[in-house]
């Protein structure tokens, strides 16, 4: 459970989580959008209104095992004119626009620290921060990994010829079997957590070295 040790930052997860959520999938829907594909403009989640993008049982997911998901937006390939490179710019789409909010709740720790805002001030927004950039490098990492129906999947799958895609397309239902396989029996914490940390750690280390 993400919030288990300290039940106060259960509402900057659940900001973070609405935020980064919200985002990710209007980043889908725009970038489909900008290359011909209106249909998640006309199903109306080209729109930065969160409701429309939350999914409440993914939401409550992310909580108890740190892990989720939001409603996905429909993509449909035809309308690109490139549907490889299209396709692989819409799935990167999300899990880019979690990081670019990462890296903005980077910044603004950077400011807080070079203004001298103390920590533990009335002020204090360092909790939230610290919060709001491990959930969006969480589903940054966690989107990458390449298991349906996650954009990591989807980027493999425009990536390889379309023979390759037809075989990956027949056994897609045992590769989401495998994700929850690997959820449920605890394997995740020898294979997908250690990913996400790994990412974690290395952006961090990464925005440090760039604003310090």
């Amino acid at each position: 459970m993400l919030f288990s040790q300290n039940l106060a930052d259960l509402p900057y997860i659940v900001i973070s989580i609405v935020i980064g959520f919200t985002i990710h999938e209007f980043a889908h829907a725009f970038v489909a959008y900008k290359f011909g594909d209106p249909t998640a403009q006309k199903q109306g989640r080209l729109t930065l209104n969160p409701i429309v993008h939350i999914d409440l049982i993914g939401a409550i997911f992310i909580l108890l095992a740190g892990f989720g998901w939001a409603k996905p937006v429909p993509v449909n390939r035809h309308y690109f004119k490139r549907p490889k490179l299209a396709g692989v710019l819409v799935s990167l789409a999300g899990p880019f626009s979690n990081l670019i909010l990462a890296f903005l709740g980077f910044i603004i720790i950077a400011i807080l620290i070079k203004l001298n805002v103390p920590i533990g001030s009335n002020f204090d927004l360092y909790p939230f921060f610290q919060i709001f950039i491990y959930m969006n490098l969480l589903l940054f990492a966690f989107n990458l990994i390449p298991l349906p129906p996650l954009d990591g999947y989807r980027i493999i799958e425009d990536l390889v010829s379309s023979r390759v895609r037809a075989q990956m397309s027949k056994y897609e239902v045992y590769g989401s079997i495998l994700f929850i396989v690997l959820i449920v029996t605890g394997l995740s914490s020898y294979t997908i957590f250690p990913w996400i940390e790994f990412v974690r750690i290395f952006f961090l280390n990464l925005f440090n070295q760039l604003l310090f």
